[in-house]
C-alpha cells in the first residue's frame, strides 16, 4: 500500500484550491491527503470547508504578534500533525525567511500567473491591465523572496477581448485546481528534482491522457 503524502494546507481565503486537493484525494487522483488546515482569518471559509471533511482546523491569530511567533506557533502545528508537505492555497501573508527555511524542499505556493511575470496579489489583474495576451497560473517552491522560488509547473491561459479581471480570474482557477494536485501527485511519486533554480520532473504517467484537459490551455511539460 502506498503511504499518502501528510499536507498541511496554509489558506486565508476561500479555500478553493484546498478544495480541489481534497476533491482529488477523495476520488483516488493523488497519493495524499489534507492533514491539516491552518488560517489567519477566523472566519476563511477555507476553514469551514474543511470541517466539513472533517480535517482538523487551525485558526492562528496573528494579532499581537510577532512575525516570527505566530510562524512559530503555525510551525508547531505542523509538526505535531506530522505533515510531509505545506502547501500555500490562497495563504495571503508573507512567510519570514526563518519559516521557509525549516521546511525548504517541502513548501509549495500556487499563483495566478505565469511567473516570473506579475507577482503579488493581483496576478490577474496586471496581466489583464499589462495588456498581455497570454497568461496562467504556476505552482513552484517558496524560498526567501515573494512569488520567486523554482517553478515546477506551469500552464497558459489565453487573455480574451472581453475579459473582466473576474472572468479572467475565474479561467485561471479552474486550472489551477488541475495543476496544484497534479504537482502535489509528482511530489507524492518522487518525480520532482530540484537542481538549483531547475526543476526536473521525471519520466512518468502524464495526467494529460488521463483526465479531461481545458480547451485552449497549454500544459507544460510533466503535467
Amino acid at each position: 500500500m502506498v503511504k499518502k503524502l501528510r499536507l498541511g494546507v496554509l489558506a486565508s481565503g476561500n479555500g478553493t484550491d484546498m478544495q480541489s486537493i481534497i476533491d482529488a484525494s477523495t476520488k483516488g487522483m493523488i497519493d495524499a491527503e489534507v492533514t491539516v488546515v491552518v488560517s489567519d482569518k477566523k472566519d476563511a471559509f477555507a476553514l469551514k470547508r474543511a470541517i466539513k471533511h472533517n480535517i482538523p482546523t487551525f485558526f492562528v491569530d496573528p494579532r499581537r504578534k510577532t512575525r516570527e511567533q505566530h510562524e512559530d506557533e503555525i510551525h508547531t502545528v505542523l509538526l505535531e500533525q506530522k505533515i510531509d508537505l505545506v502547501v500555500g492555497a490562497g495563504y495571503m501573508r508573507i512567510l519570514t525567511p526563518g519559516f521557509i527555511k525549516k521546511w525548504k524542499g517541502k513548501l509549495i505556493n500556487i499563483h495566478p500567473a505565469l511567473l516570473p511575470s506579475f507577482k503579488g496579489t493581483n496576478g490577474q489583474g496586471d496581466a489583464l491591465n499589462y495588456g498581455v495576451k497570454i497568461t496562467g497560473c504556476t505552482t513552484h517552491f517558496m524560498d526567501e523572496e515573494m512569488d520567486h522560488g523554482p517553478i515546477i509547473l506551469q500552464a497558459a491561459v489565453q487573455v480574451l477581448d472581453h475579459d473582466t479581471r473576474d472572468s479572467l480570474a475565474a479561467r485561471i482557477l479552474e486550472v489551477e485546481h488541475q495543476l496544484l494536485p497534479r504537482t502535489i501527485q509528482l511530489i507524492a511519486e518522487h518525480r520532482v528534482r530540484l537542481k538549483g533554480r531547475r526543476v526536473q520532473i521525471l519520466p512518468g504517467e502524464s495526467w494529460q491522457g488521463r483526465y479531461p484537459l481545458h480547451p485552449n490551455v497549454l500544459y507544460c511539460e510533466g503535467y
